[in-house]
């Protein structure tokens, strides 16, 4: 009688398990982030980086730029992607039980949104890592509006990109207000005073992207009504919107950004990751 296998007795992990661990990856990407870009925000508005906003691609130099740069990089793409797969499996395999109403499709349809936007910071950071240096991204991303602005039926195609963005913004502030995001992070091992200062940092990270959106989508929006891609705004062109509001604007919105990657990554350390 043979002996059994050492190997019968490893439990190997489930691939729910696994996109779980793939999922909180994401989270910290997303915050790690946020962080790098709403620092630079902030030094812009206080004036140490001149009157230079940050874009996409700084954002990538400077984690370029620091120790272990490339290897963050390849972590960061990776889990960004994780984040992409969690995304796409709340919106295909409705994960969040949001059903097949007009509703629960919207909801779901933002979650795929939400997935082609990292999908898209995803491949700009393994770009970096790769080659090392990327093409300005917001010129090309204007670029391609222009030409799709001469296509047929192109106003309306980047008018329904604004519509989708502005609908976005409003998506973050209602979840902010309305406290929605709390059920995605787990309290139970936090303290009351814990609990307070986590929710209000929600708050204020996902009004922060909400302001964002909501400004890309309305230019986005201007951009199609007047056929005139020139009037899109990237993440730069925004900052610069809201600099030219004044300097505590930009910074108000900036801190807002740090704080969110805060957010998002405890997320990543207490997550609620439902469906699956």
């Amino acid at each position: 009688m043979e002996a059994p296998s050492a190997l019968a007795d490893i439990e190997l992990p489930s691939p729910a398990a696994g996109l779980k661990a793939w999922a909180r990856v994401g989270f910290a990407s997303i915050g790690f982030v946020h962080l790098v870009l709403g620092g630079l925000a902030t030094m812009a508005a206080l004036g140490v980086r001149g009157s230079d906003t940050p874009n996409q691609q700084e954002v990538f130099q400077t984690i370029q730029h620091m120790p272990l740069g490339q290897l963050l990089l390849w972590l960061v793409a990776g889990g960004l992607l994780g984040y992409v797969a969690w995304r796409l499996a709340q919106a295909f395999f409705d994960t969040e039980s949001k059903g097949a109403s007009m509703q629960g499709l919207a909801v779901r349809g933002f979650y795929c949104f939400s997935g082609m936007i990292y999908g898209l910071l995803a491949y700009y950071a393994g770009k970096m890592a790769w080659y090392g240096h990327l093409p300005k991204s917001g010129e090309a991303s204007r670029s391609a509006m222009q030409n799709l602005l001469h296509h047929p039926h192109g106003q309306t195609i980047v008018g329904l990109i604004g519509l989708v963005l502005l609908s976005a913004s409003g998506i973050q502030l209602y979840r902010a207000w309305s406290g929605k995001f709390d059920t995605d992070v787990n309290s139970r091992p936090f303290t009351n005073v814990q609990r307070r200062l986590v929710y209000h940092m929600g708050q204020i990270g996902y009004s922060a992207r909400g302001i964002v959106l909501g400004i890309m989508g309305y230019f986005c929006f201007l951009a199609a009504q007047h056929a005139n891609g020139n009037e899109i705004r990237d993440t730069e062109g925004c900052f610069n919107a809201l600099q030219a509001m004044g300097p505590q604007v930009l910074g108000i919105v900036a801190v807002g950004l740090v704080i969110y990657g805060l957010y998002m990554l405890v997320q990543a350390r207490f997550p609620i990751l439902r469906g699956i």
